[in-house]
Formats: C-alpha cells, sequence, structure tokens
C-alpha cells in the first residue's frame, strides 16, 4: 500500500478532505432549513448527483453528519435524517441544561463587558429573522456568543459536540408549532442578555432553564 511506502517523515495528501467538508456543510444547512426535514431518506448516488460530486466525498460527510448526530443509518436504508425519540429529546435537553449552568455562571463572573456586547448584538439580530428557520439557527448563534463569555475552552469544546443536535431539537420544534416564535423567541433572548449584563446569577440562571423548559414543552406537546 502507498502508506507504506511512503518517505519516513511525510504524509500523504488529503485526497478530498475539502470536498467533503464541503457536502457535509451543504447537507447540513439543508437539513437545518428545513430542506431535509427529519425521516427524510439521503441517498449517496442522488446527493452525488444533485451536487455533482463523486460518492466518495458524499459517503465522508453523510459519515460525519452521523458522528454529529444529525443522521442515522440503517440496514437497506442508507442514511435518514435523525427524528428524535422521547429518550433523544430527554438526553439532549439534561446534557445541554447541565452545560448552559455552568455557562450562564461563567459568563455571569468572568465575561468582558466586550463579551457581553457580542451576546446582546446576537440576541437583537433575532428580531430580523426572516423565518423560523433562520431564527433557529440565529438562537443557536446566541448561544454560541454565551459559550464564548465563558473562557471556558474545554466548555466551548463540549458545546460543540452537542451543538448540531441542539440545533436539530429546535428543527424539531419547530416541526411541531411555529405559534408565537418569531414574536417571542427574540424577547426571550433579549432578557437572558440583559440577565448576564445584570451579573445577576440567580436571575440568569432562571431565565435559561424558563427558556429551555419552554422549547422542551412544545416539543413533547406539554405547553398550553
Amino acid at each position: 500500500m502507498a502508506s507504506e511506502t511512503r518517505p519516513p517523515g511525510k504524509v500523504g495528501p488529503a485526497r478530498r478532505r475539502g470536498l467533503a467538508d464541503e457536502v457535509a456543510d451543504t447537507v447540513r444547512a439543508a437539513i437545518f432549513d428545513g430542506t431535509y426535514p427529519p425521516g427524510t431518506q439521503l441517498r449517496e448516488t442522488e446527493l452525488s448527483a444533485e451536487l455533482e460530486v463523486s460518492r466518495g466525498p458524499v459517503r465522508e460527510a453523510l459519515m460525519r453528519l452521523e458522528g454529529e448526530g444529525l443522521l442515522r443509518s440503517g440496514w437497506h436504508r442508507g442514511a435518514v435524517v435523525v427524528e428524535l425519540s422521547a429518550d433523544d429529546v430527554a438526553e439532549i435537553d439534561s446534557l445541554r441544561g447541565a452545560l448552559e449552568h455552568l455557562a450562564v455562571q461563567l459568563a455571569v463572573e468572568h465575561a468582558s463587558d466586550e463579551d457581553l456586547d457580542t451576546v446582546a448584538r446576537a440576541a437583537d439580530r433575532m428580531a430580523r429573522a426572516g423565518d423560523a428557520h433562520e431564527l433557529a439557527a440565529l438562537d443557536v448563534a446566541f448561544h454560541d456568543a454565551v459559550y464564548a463569555a465563558t473562557g471556558h475552552r474545554r466548555l466551548q469544546e463540549a458545546w460543540n459536540t452537542i451543538r448540531s443536535q441542539v440545533h436539530l431539537f429546535l428543527v424539531s420544534r419547530i416541526g411541531v408549532s411555529v405559534d408565537g416564535y418569531l414574536t417571542t423567541v427574540p424577547g426571550e433572548h433579549r432578557e437572558l442578555a440583559e440577565a448576564l449584563r445584570a451579573r445577576d446569577t440567580e436571575s440568569a440562571l432562571r431565565l435559561f432553564a424558563d427558556h429551555r423548559e419552554h422549547a422542551l414543552d412544545v416539543l413533547t406537546g406539554r405547553a398550553d
């Protein structure tokens, strides 16, 4: 094999990696904007033709998205966009809550005023969302800013491991109901940003928890 005969100290070219990244980005965006809703079957041959790339980068991209928790593969079924089960929802929500609890505490204690300005701007952008899927993406971006404000590198890395699944959680929530979503969610995030700005840990923790619980109630059908 070529890898066994390469000169010492040399590595082979990273063939197709850049193209696989592009395919993964394209498919991920299509999941998040509703083009490929949960339950959609994604076939290598069809994606290869649609994206005008060979099947190798498509296969690599689908494996990467499966690793992110966005796709599941089944025998003779290919890759399918994940439909979150009750257990999936509970696990994502509980893990998100644990990470966010620490993130809020650290942001209140250690974030600079400039960091909190960035969080506030992320909340302001949500008011200009054109549709529910765009708002969900801006929602995730808001939380990106909160984690960045903590200054805790490993916490940010932990968030990144579940980030795509949280985004899918929000996409699934939209699939259940968009009633009041565009009108209420931006205001909720402005309140979250203001609580961080006030350096009020107790209030901020309560508001973040209430925000998560409302999304969970909608997704599980418990909302009034």
